[in-house]
């Protein structure tokens, strides 16, 4: 994918731009699993000279020998996984995910044992959960590159993905 795509943490101290993007996959290794806190992590490789901080810069953490996990160090938002043959990024950390559908599942002998079930099961419907969940002001960095985050106090907060 040659096309630039943005994204970022979820308070918005860390941006970021990237183009000529590879296969997405989702792992289900523990390491995935609790770095995410999730059933399992979900990236796209990346091409390190096409990918630019344009706010920010990840921390990093050693997960182990081989790998480092590059994370938002005021949000924690998991964004980044560099290991010897590059760098991948986290999904959920790009403004539209949905471009990014999974093409391979890795480490799929680790999966939770009830994962393949999970989307199996019924959506829960309680229209009360749901009102709740469209009253909530959020504080979360929009799904687009902004001049400044936070916004100053005499500015309106941009809602335009709120949950």
């Amino acid at each position: 994918m040659s096309q630039i795509f943005s994204g970022g943490c979820q308070c918005g101290a860390v941006r970021f731009q990237a183009a000529h993007l590879g296969r997405p996959s989702i792992c289900h290794c523990r390491m995935c699993q609790k770095a995410f806190g999730g059933f399992f992590g979900a990236f796209v490789s990346a091409d390190q000279a096409h990918l630019t901080w344009t706010r920010g810069q990840p921390s990093l953490f050693r997960s182990s020998k081989k790998v480092l996990r590059g994370f938002c160090p005021k949000c924690g938002t998991p964004l980044t996984y560099h290991h010897p043959g590059g760098v991948e990024l986290a999904i959920g950390a790009f403004d539209h995910p949905e471009f990014f559908e999974p093409q391979v599942q890795v480490n799929h002998d680790r999966r939770l044992p009830w994962i393949d079930h999970l989307f199996e099961k019924p959506a829960a419907a309680d229209p009360e959960m749901e009102a709740a969940f469209a009253a909530t002001e959020s504080y979360q960095h929009p799904d687009h590159d902004t001049q400044a985050w936070p916004p100053n106090d005499n500015s309106p907060k941009d809602n335009t993905n709120e949950r």
